[in-house]
């Protein structure tokens, strides 16, 4: 089953069981998908919904923080349920080691070194952890495997 499929099949037992603040959430992702299918003109696959879940999830955590700073509990309470609801659609999250070993095969496969190479080291951890790994993370293991 795709995860656009998964997405709609959940949205359906949120509706069944009257799940509203799941059922919003799926809504949301679901007219973020369809929004990039037709400004794009084409289907997304798994590995773009992935990109789109990761993006909203980012977008939800950014508020936190903004909502956090103004002092307004009930929106952040509202944005932790919707990145709650994201991440069932992430694939499992890759840890730090994880990211430092997948960091340093791609510096070896790439035959980088020095801070210059850094773009071209990102664009092929983008392509190889999008999804998996928090990209933060990933630019801070780049800098610190040119670095060294």
């Amino acid at each position: 089953m795709t995860l656009k499929a998964q997405i709609t099949e959940d949205m359906k037992n949120a509706m069944r069981a009257k799940d509203s603040n799941r059922l919003g959430t799926i809504r949301m992702l679901q007219a973020a998908i369809k929004q990039r299918e037709v400004d794009e003109r084409i289907e997304l696959d798994d590995v773009a919904v992935v990109a789109i879940v990761d993006k909203l999830v980012k977008q939800r955590k950014d508020s936190i923080a903004a909502f956090t700073q103004a002092n307004r509990q009930d929106l952040v309470d509202q944005e932790q349920s919707e990145v709650e609801v994201l991440q069932a659609y992430l694939p499992a999250r890759l840890n730090a080691q994880e990211v430092t070993d997948a960091v340093a095969k791609i510096v070896a496969q790439l035959g980088a070194a020095g801070p210059g190479d850094m773009g071209k080291v990102m664009g092929q951890a983008k392509k190889e952890l999008a999804g998996k790994a928090d990209m933060g993370e990933v630019s801070a293991a780049v800098k610190a495997a040119l670095a060294g």
